[in-house]
């Protein structure tokens, strides 16, 4: 990552599993060219690590407050997170 890169955590909660969230985040994040991870959480929300560029990450969280057809997203919370050891590329994880 550049010196520009800002890293994420990310709570998305409302009717946000079983409606392809991770894999939708996934390809999101690949064509703004992200780097980090999603996954389901046991209380039904998505929690996502996700970093690059500064406006990529704006621009990423613009879009999970929408999500893919069928979700229905009621909050986005972030926390600052460290650019260090972020994984390259974009997974799904457990």
């Amino acid at each position: 990552m550049t010196d520009e890169a800002k890293a994420v955590l990310v709570r998305i909660t409302g009717r946000v599993q079983g409606v392809g969230f991770r894999f939708w985040m996934r390809g999101q994040a690949q064509k703004l060219r992200m780097c980090g991870w999603v996954r389901y959480e046991a209380d039904g929300s998505v929690a996502a690590l996700i970093c690059g560029p500064a406006a990529a990450v704006a621009a990423m969280l613009e879009r999970c407050r929408i999500g893919p057809p069928g979700a229905s997203v009621t909050d986005v919370k972030t926390e600052p997170a460290l650019v260090e050891g972020v994984p390259p590329g974009f997974r799904i994880t457990k």
